[in-house]
């Protein structure tokens, strides 16, 4: 049988545990102690129910005066019992249950959320809660709905393809239960539900939660996770389905930490490995079927002859994943299971060797998955990648074609399980041009949709600012949501320079139309005038002098008028119109451990730096190309006025003269000389 026959042969109808919610707001109240709420919110959820159990989750949201300690109260209407509580703890009285803070929790601030959550036993019915008591006041009223979310229904088990379609699009929960040793250690706060709540009402249908377990486990031959690591990805894995995801859990940097030694030591980590595995499928077993498994984060290994040989070492451990869940039943039996390719590389020999491992396991309830980060070059802005260029392009249409014509094509469903630039950070800003960032990420929505590739955005803190629940850069998720569902247009760039003095001509850009048509051009709301302020012919959009000279206003240096362009359709194309002149540097004297170059940029902002010797050769490191990396070598410093080069680039430089040519995004280019001996670096403009 063809994969699609296999599919259509098993789809069923799968058992669905619905939500029960109980939502409560308060009214009006004097507080009565320090203690004490003027209000509270209660959302009471069962995330998983079974014969004779339950997991519930409960939110307490803080409607008055910051509170620094809790107990909240409640009494179950069909005479439920708790038998398991993390986050707080539970205690029975004649028949009422209280939760009590525990010491990391205590504190709820006005409008700030308190979670714990239990496992319970029930017989005859599992009424909801009625009511609930914080600190002794009552609370009561109700939580409004996520404004984009309806109630979905999982497509039936067996049609892997429907499922991962209803996935789409993605967002990536990083550097967080995947951060070592724990949630915060890697700067991001703790996950709330009030931030999940946020990223599903923006759209987002699935959420990929990366797990390292490497810490939170004890040792052999059981490896037993530990309950509170356990409770709590629990915990988050049961707010998500509540709020309607669908939800990927895996093992994550547990990847490089030991199962990468695999070849080397088959018995213990394939033990290691099993262990964790029988205990996830088993604490998961009766959850929602949108709950999906991934077996590896960037599976790579040490000790083999190759990529080929390592292959066939992941295909042993995917394997084993599959049959492992498979084995412990329930909505196991069908539910999907994700399997990387090696590094979820989207190269042809890593898809064919997944492929293959598929095909062996005759299991229509698998999907494939490949992570994309683009063009290495534009990616780190490296070897002089500073555009969206036909080269970046390439790269994504053949890297999307071979996902879909590997997999795709035969019915096999692709997850690009984490995608986004490998450095692009709202902490190291214009490593990536905005512009340019914003054409690649309009790129991959289109050749991922029409490719039928569901994909996941990997945000470790750089997209959403989860203590401010906003995004950060408004236009980029403007960009990223319009490309789910259709394309948007840009324009050559997204920068209009003008110098400081002489007189102001035209100015004209190239439109990237993407299928739309020009509507119109506007600063703020008001409507810019054709033919007066701008004219249009074909795709070129030219900028009258009278219109600029208006716009740079005084012309101080720097962005004095921002326009956009709107189109028929997608998100519009922002303008920012810049007052320039040429930067100039000056003489400096330092270390290859601190140098700096004294640097006026003038309204100005650096693309990128080309380091080379006196016989024209690349100085410094990645010697294949004069251009070096932008930030990891050198950063510009536009509040101190200066241009750092990093002892990472002076490790790798020799002795004596180095020409610097620095390319600005004006089209300006201005060179600069240093010499270097020993560890001391003088430097002068060319």
């Amino acid at each position: 049988m063809s994969w699609q026959q296999i599919r259509k042969a098993r789809w069923r109808v799968g058992l669905v545990v619905g939500a029960v919610a109980a939502l409560l707001t308060a009214g009006m109240m004097t507080a009565v102690s320090a203690q004490a709420a003027a209000g509270c919110r209660v959302t009471y959820t069962v995330s998983a129910e079974w014969p004779g159990g339950f997991t519930a989750n409960v939110d307490v949201t803080n409607l008055g005066a910051p509170v620094n300690g809790w107990k909240l109260a409640w009494t179950f209407p069909s005479g439920q019992r708790v038998t398991q509580a993390w986050n707080a703890t539970v205690t029975p009285s004649e028949g009422r249950y209280t939760a009590t803070n525990l010491s990391y929790n205590a504190a709820i601030a006005t409008n700030a959320k308190a979670s714990f959550g239990f496992n319970g036993s029930w017989s005859g019915s599992n009424t909801a809660p009625t009511s609930f008591a914080l600190n002794g006041v009552e609370c009561t009223g109700t939580l409004p709905p996520s404004p984009t979310v309806s109630p979905t229904t999982p497509p039936p088990p067996g049609n892997a393809m429907e499922t991962v379609a209803a996935m789409q699009p993605g967002w990536g929960l990083g550097n967080t239960f995947d951060a070592i040793p724990d949630e915060t250690a890697w700067g991001n706060p703790l996950t709330t539900r009030a931030h999940l709540h946020y990223v599903r009402s923006q759209g987002y249908n699935s959420i990929r939660i990366p797990v390292t377990w490497s810490n939170h486990h004890g040792p052999a031959p059981t490896y037993t996770i530990d309950a509170a690591w356990l409770n709590r990805i629990r915990e988050v894995v049961d707010w998500s389905l509540a709020e309607g995801f669908y939800v990927m859990i895996n093992l994550h940097h547990d990847s490089w930490q030991w199962i990468n030694g695999y070849p080397g030591d088959r018995t213990t980590v394939m033990n290691r490995y099993t262990a964790l595995w029988t205990q996830l499928a088993t604490t998961f077993r009766d959850h929602s079927a949108k709950l999906v498994f991934e077996s590896i984060n960037e599976p790579q290994f040490t000790g083999t002859s190759g990529d080929a040989e390592s292959d066939q070492v992941l295909h042993e451990l995917n394997t084993e994943f599959v049959h492992v869940v498979r084995r412990t039943g329930g909505t196991n039996a069908t539910r999907l299971l994700v399997l990387p390719t090696l590094h979820t590389s989207s190269e042809q020999p890593r898809l064919d060797a997944l492929a293959d491992t598929i095909d062996q396991l005759d299991d229509p309830n698998i999907a494939a998955t490949v992570h994309f980060y683009g063009w290495w070059p534009f990616s780190v802005n490296i070897a002089g990648g500073t555009h969206y260029d036909a080269n970046v392009e390439k790269d994504l249409v053949d890297s999307f074609d071979r996902a879909h014509d590997t997999f795709v094509a035969r019915g096999i469903p692709v997850i690009v399980g984490e995608w986004a630039l490998l450095a692009y950070d709202y902490t190291r800003p214009g490593i990536i041009e905005r512009g340019e960032m914003l054409k690649y990420f309009e790129a991959v929505g289109h050749h991922a949709r029409t490719r039928k590739l569901t994909t996941m955005l990997w945000d470790a803190g750089t997209f959403l600012d989860r203590n401010e629940l906003r995004w950060r850069d408004p236009g980029v998720f403007a960009t990223l949501k319009a490309s789910w569902t259709t394309r948007s247009s840009t324009a050559s760039s997204d920068q209009v320079h003008v110098r400081r003095t002489g007189d102001i001509t035209s100015r004209s850009l190239t439109l990237n139309l993407n299928g739309t048509t020009f509507r119109g051009l506007r600063q703020g709301s008001t409507e810019l005038v054709a033919g007066t302020d701008y004219t249009v012919s074909g795709t070129t959009l030219t900028l009258t002098g009278t219109a600029l000279t208006r716009l740079v206003g005084n012309r101080a240096y720097g962005v004095n008028a921002t326009l956009e362009a709107h189109f028929s359709q997608g998100a519009p194309w922002q303008l920012s119109i810049v007052t320039y002149d040429p930067p100039t540097q000056a003489t400096a004297t330092g270390t290859t451990s601190s140098f700096a170059i004294p640097t006026q940029f003038r309204g100005d902002q650096l693309a990128t730096m080309e380091a080379t010797y006196a016989d024209g050769s690349p100085a410094g490191p990645a010697n294949w190309t004069p251009y070096k990396e932008f930030w990891s070598t050198f950063q510009p410093d536009y509040s101190a006025n200066t241009i750092l080069l990093k002892p990472e680039f002076f490790a790798e430089v020799n002795d004596g003269p180095v020409t610097l040519t620095f390319h600005f995004w004006s089209g300006t280019k201005i060179t600069y000389r240093l010499t270097k001996s020993g560890t001391t670096v003088t430097g002068s403009p060319a």
